[in-house]
C-alpha cells in the first residue's frame, strides 16, 4: 500500500476515501487513534493508502488533475 494523502483528521481522510471510491479506486485509512479507542487524538493524523498500481491515478484524482 502506498500513501496518497495525509490528513489532520479522520473525517477529512474519510471524505477523500469516499471520493476515491466514487472513482472506483479502493483505499484504506491508517490512523493513529489507538484502534478507535481515542478517535479524538489523531496525533499522527490519518493517512490514505491505495494499492501501488492505483497510486498515480489516486494522486492525480485527489489533486484534481483528472481528465
Amino acid at each position: 500500500m502506498i500513501e496518497v494523502g495525509a490528513y489532520p483528521t479522520l473525517s477529512e481522510a474519510e471524505l477523500a476515501q469516499g471520493a476515491l471510491a466514487a472513482a472506483a479506486i479502493a483505499s484504506e485509512i491508517a490512523a493513529d487513534d489507538a484502534g478507535g479507542a481515542y478517535p479524538f487524538d489523531l496525533s499522527g493524523g490519518a493517512r490514505l493508502l491505495v494499492d501501488e498500481a492505483d497510486a498515480a491515478d489516486a494522486a492525480a484524482f485527489l489533486s484534481g488533475a483528472t481528465e
